[in-house]
């Protein structure tokens, strides 16, 4: 392999490490980047084996780690702006939306730092108590406004359904 050979290799294994990280499973990076799944397999597993030998290349992993969580983060305060702007011209409907948008992030954002090991199991195991947490007081957000509002009562309860498994009953009080 020639020097121009190896560049070209480390920077595809970069590619594929970087989309990793960020919480994308090996189809979908060969969707991304355009790179038949084996071959993405094969570069995740030439990662994996320098990461556990080169800190110069842990240290990479770990930048682009902390990227993608500091992208999360962003992502999650553009989305509370979204929900203010709603809370301010009354659109229920985008609340709701950006609402669930904040819960999914969070979902994604936990799944790439536990694939990237940084979570241990208590730590995972407090993450999810926080995030059911949340998950309860935005559904009960979700009832409060379908109760108020019940001109889009059905539009929340059918969004709540994609992502429930139990029934939620909203009072009509």
């Amino acid at each position: 392999m020639t020097t121009d050979d190896l560049v070209k290799h480390l920077d595809l294994v970069n590619q594929v490490a970087s989309e990793y990280l960020k919480g994308f499973d090996a189809s979908q990076i060969s969707n991304t980047l355009d790179i038949p799944r084996p071959r993405v397999m094969a570069l995740l597993n030439d990662w994996r084996s320098m990461v556990s030998n080169n800190q110069a290349i842990h240290a990479r992993a770990k930048e682009a780690l902390a990227g993608a969580d500091q992208h999360y983060s962003s992502l999650i305060r553009k989305t509370y702006e979204v929900i203010d702007s709603a809370d301010s011209s009354a659109n229920l409907t985008a609340k709701t939306t950006a609402i669930k948008l904040i819960a999914d992030i969070e979902s994604k954002r936990l799944e790439m730092l536990q694939k990237a090991g940084l979570l241990d199991n208590k730590e995972i195991a407090e993450q999810i108590i926080e995030m059911e947490r949340k998950h309860d007081i935005l559904i009960k957000i979700l009832k409060d406004i379908a109760s108020s509002h019940p001109e889009i009562r059905e539009e929340i309860m059918k969004r709540l359904s994609e992502i429930q498994t139990e029934v939620i009953v909203i009072d009509n009080d």
